[in-house]
């Protein structure tokens, strides 16, 4: 039914009904307090007997009043709040301005260990005197397999078969600078070759650069979901042909506590037939809900070698590759552009003997959204290098090497802080490569084995410029065949250091397998806490 204007209230008409003053409570509109009694009873006053009554009258008096005064309220909060803030800023104790914005020491931390099936699993923390434990879990059925309690030694052990990751969940003193590898040695059938894999912990955002599905014959990205939620990612790539865009491989569900597998170019979720023809990819994961923490293995053929691709890091303008090993065979640099707009980017190696651009490669042109191949053998001549690329656009690096019995994979790192990097699982002639790319740097070597047992420390001095070899053994009196830790720290003054590890099994070192070596998290810095009148004004 249609509403007639001259019925509504508050037309000009029928004006509505103003605040009256007759609303507000007064003695002559009071009754007086009766001091008989009826039946039986005393009367009571009226405001005593409905004290709700009189309370609405004082509140719907307050709000006229705030309606008709509504800028001068505005005036009285604002004061009102600035006098509290005043008040709290007096009364309150001092803030020790030291303690602002302080490192405090990682107290917990987590990593996957993907699909550790007929692999060896080491565990290693910083050295403290400090107690803690880290819990080694299966993922399969969530039984603790073991739980190191001495920061500073490594633990290892045999993994049990199936495709489900394990989880390293450490406390205390075991949680700073958690590291973790898992480690497999074939010496023949399809996955004949020499592999290993950092540990990672969970994250949004992961870069892999290595093979394609034309050049590989299989490569397996694994998401594993070390928390409590469900996780959704979304799998992308970029060939040398360009992005392959597709619908594909998004929207991946992740359950919690729970490892998938995905093949590359096999269905849906692996980006289907369209990366089946890409010669080399750069792979992004990108967790939408939730996190991951993601791995990569690629199968290049039978007896033809395997490993893992390692994380390459968020993308940069000026980037250290480290890690390249020496020997004969390819030596291939991939260079992504993540962004559309092409990239230029300058390169220069790093060697023993110093530091140089190839000839005709110091500089080229990189297309925006593809991954661009250069080949470094010849400007290696079969020693161990690292790479520095500096670019007018942020890019992802790494690289893939082969023996010709075995492949092995290296990405762009971040140089060793402070509390430098360990690796916890190193046997068979493993050798670290430290590079120096901006001036000379001074770090400290030392090797430790299962019973705490530790080598003599070594004091490694790498001129600016250049890369290192530094052989490892370890402590004197331990068993050859058992794996051993390293922590390579860096001295008070030293320049960065980018640094890898090498390790290699067989005659001439025909299976091998590199290994970045990230920086150790000790601390975390927590935000400095400072006086602002944010805190209570919007």
């Amino acid at each position: 039914m249609t509403e007639h204007p001259e019925t509504r209230p508050g037309t000009p008409e029928e004006p509505a009904p103003a605040a009256r003053s007759e609303d507000a409570p007064s003695p002559a509109a009071e009754p007086a307090p009766a001091s008989g009694r009826r039946g039986g009873r005393r009367r009571r006053p009226a405001d005593r007997r409905r004290p709700i009554d009189l309370w609405s009258r004082r509140l719907v008096l307050l709000a006229g009043w705030v309606l008709r005064h509504r800028h001068a309220t505005a005036a009285l909060v604002l004061l009102a709040v600035l006098a509290l803030y005043g008040v709290a800023a007096l009364s309150r104790p001092a803030v020790d301005g030291a303690a602002a914005g302080s490192r405090v020491p990682v107290a917990s931390a987590v990593l996957a260990c993907p699909a550790p099936g007929g692999s060896t699993v080491g565990v290693l923390s910083a050295p403290s005197s400090g107690a803690g434990r880290a819990d080694v879990i299966s993922g399969e059925d969530g039984a603790v397999v073991a739980s190191p309690t001495r920061p500073g030694v490594p633990w290892s052990g045999k993994a049990a078969g199936g495709p489900d990751a394990y989880t390293i969940r450490a406390h205390g003193a075991m949680a700073a600078g958690l590291q973790a590898e898992r480690t497999t040695h074939a010496e023949e059938g399809a996955d004949r070759g020499l592999a290993a894999a950092r540990c990672t912990g969970p994250g949004t955002d992961h870069w892999f650069l290595g093979p394609g599905p034309l050049e590989a014959e299989r490569i397996d990205v694994h998401l594993t979901n070390v928390d409590a939620q469900p996780a959704t990612v979304d799998l992308t790539a970029l060939s040398g042909d360009g992005p392959l865009d597709t619908v594909d491989g998004r929207g991946i569900p992740v359950d919690p506590g729970a490892t998938k597998v995905i093949r590359l170019g096999d269905g849906s979720e692996g980006l289907g037939e369209i990366v089946q023809t890409a010669q080399i990819v750069a792979l992004r994961v990108h967790a939408t809900a939730g996190r991951v923490a993601a791995a990569v293995r690629v199968r290049v053929g039978k007896e033809k070698g395997v490993d893992w691709l390692p994380p390459a890091g968020s993308p940069a303008t000026a980037l250290i590759v480290p890690g390249l090993p020496d020997g004969a065979g390819a030596r291939r640099l991939l260079v992504a552009v993540p962004g559309p707009d092409e990239a230029r980017i300058r390169i220069q190696v790093l060697t023993e003997a110093g530091a140089f651009a190839p000839e005709g490669q110091d500089a080229f042109h990189a297309p925006g959204r593809t991954v661009t191949p250069l080949a470094l053998e010849r400007a290696l001549s079969g020693k161990p290098a690292a790479v520095r690329l500096t670019a007018d656009r942020p890019i992802v690096a790494g690289f893939t090497a082969d023996r010709g019995a075995d492949v092995a994979y290296g990405a762009a790192t971040a140089p060793l802080g402070e509390a430098g990097g360990m690796v916890a699982d190193n046997r068979f002639d493993s050798v670290l490569l430290l590079t120096a790319p901006d001036g000379p740097a001074n770090v400290r070597v030392v090797t430790v084995n299962a019973q705490g047992a530790t080598g003599a420390p070594r004091r490694v001095r790498i001129a600016a410029g250049r890369t290192a070899e530094v052989e490892l053994s370890p402590p004197a009196g331990a068993d050859e065949k058992a794996g051993f830790g390293v922590v390579v720290t860096p001295e008070p003054g030293s320049g960065p250091v980018h640094a890898a590890r090498v390790m290699a099994t067989g005659r001439n070192g025909r299976l091998f397998t590199v290994l970045p070596i990230a920086p150790a998290r000790t601390t975390l810095l927590l935000p400095p806490v400072l006086d602002s009148q944010r805190a209570v004004l919007p």
